[in-house]
């Protein structure tokens, strides 16, 4: 899988490591093979009073968001007893200033002051925090996380873009077809975009399953291009070329692995988790409101997803706001995200993708059930 730059710190460490100029000129980040994903050490555990059962916390710190799950394990997974999420917004405008601003630091703050609670509420007894592109691009993510550990005591984890797919997938494992021998699973998210090819064969994997796994980290997610392109309305010209650069930075990926082929011959299904893929999902179902039951692990055509992003790139920001599913909050990321979302789906045109309203903080709660 791509390791891009190696980074797995706790708090009070950053990675310098490499040249940070090159890096945000990159269009990807190379894939590295590696079969077996290894598994971070990097949980805390509470003290836990006899006869306590466990209870399991995981938290992902994005760019763009703060999401928390707390679960019970229940029979082989586990159930989940209460969820939070919040946009934060963390990265806001880091791409031009390479720090996280103030008013950022705070809104995140506040957030994970509530997930705190959250944890101390339920008796977390096993619990994983981590955060991913915009503290690994932040020249102050030490000061962040210096207060994030002084304000809230959650120790933070900064997890590599190779940790960050793995865990991903092992979160979408339940929604993929196992008569299918390959698939493709994508995260788009504020700063970065993941995406991993995984093959079955003949070995298993603690976390993943059947099956070898490489993996592909796109150096821009929603908020970046966003900040790079606007948010408002979008010329034809202009979605076409962020969907085209989005194309293009997979184009390597393809080379290596030969994808292309293997969709021809129908051994290929893709998955899509993260905000723009289930907000599509909504629209495309005409929801009133966002309901996860109904949208996580629906699927969705290509062409009805081409339709609905070409519509959103061509209104302005207010319409897009007062849409189901989208409101203010989203309405400025949403075209990126279609645009990204496109350039993959035309790289590699499966025909439809299964829709999955998990990810990352499943992936972490699958991790943590096995040091039960």
């Amino acid at each position: 899988m791509s390791t891009g730059r190696s980074l797995s710190t706790r708090r009070g460490g950053r990675s310098t490591e490499g040249d940070p100029e090159k890096g945000r000129q990159e269009r990807s980040r190379p894939p590295l093979r590696r079969e077996v994903p290894k598994s971070s050490s990097a949980a805390v555990r509470a003290p836990k009073k006899p006869g306590q059962p466990p209870v399991l916390a995981a938290v992902d710190l994005g760019t763009n968001n703060c999401r928390l799950l707390i679960a019970v394990p229940h029979g082989s997974g586990f159930r989940v007893v209460d969820a939070f999420s919040r946009i934060v917004r963390l990265g806001q405008g880091l791409q031009s200033r390479q720090e996280l601003s103030a008013d950022a630091m705070d809104r995140t703050l506040q957030a994970l002051k509530i997930c705190a609670r959250k944890m101390a509420k339920k008796n977390v007894t096993l619990s994983r925090v981590v955060a991913t592109e915009a503290c690994r691009k932040a020249r102050n993510c030490d000061v962040f996380l210096e207060r994030v550990a002084s304000e809230t005591d959650l120790d933070i984890e900064i997890i590599s873009t190779d940790e960050e797919a793995s865990l991903a997938l092992a979160g979408c494992l339940p929604l993929l077809n196992p008569n299918i021998p390959n698939a493709l699973v994508f995260d788009i998210g504020g700063g970065s975009t993941e995406l991993v090819w995984h093959r079955a064969q003949n070995h298993e994997t603690e976390r993943n399953g059947s099956g070898a796994l490489d993996a592909i980290s796109l150096p821009f997610g929603v908020v970046t291009l966003s900040e790079r392109y606007g948010g408002d309305r979008f010329d034809r010209a202009t979605y076409r070329k962020m969907v085209e650069e989005s194309r293009a930075a997979l184009d390597e990926f393809e080379t290596r692995f030969g994808i292309g082929t293997a969709i021809s011959d129908g051994l290929v299904q893709m998955v899509g988790t993260s905000g723009t893929v289930t907000t599509l999902a909504g629209l495309h179902m005409n929801l009133r409101r966002y309901e996860r039951n109904r949208v996580d692990g629906t699927y969705l055509d290509f062409s009805e997803m081409e339709g609905i992003a070409e519509h959103l790139a061509s209104v302005g920001y207010r319409e897009r706001a007062a849409m189901p599913c989208i409101g203010s909050d989203r309405a400025d990321l949403v075209v990126a995200g279609c645009a990204i979302l496109q350039g993959i789906c035309e790289r590699w045109p499966v025909g439809r993708l299964r829709v999955a309203d998990r990810g990352l903080r499943e992936g972490i709660l699958v991790d943590l059930l096995q040091r039960v």
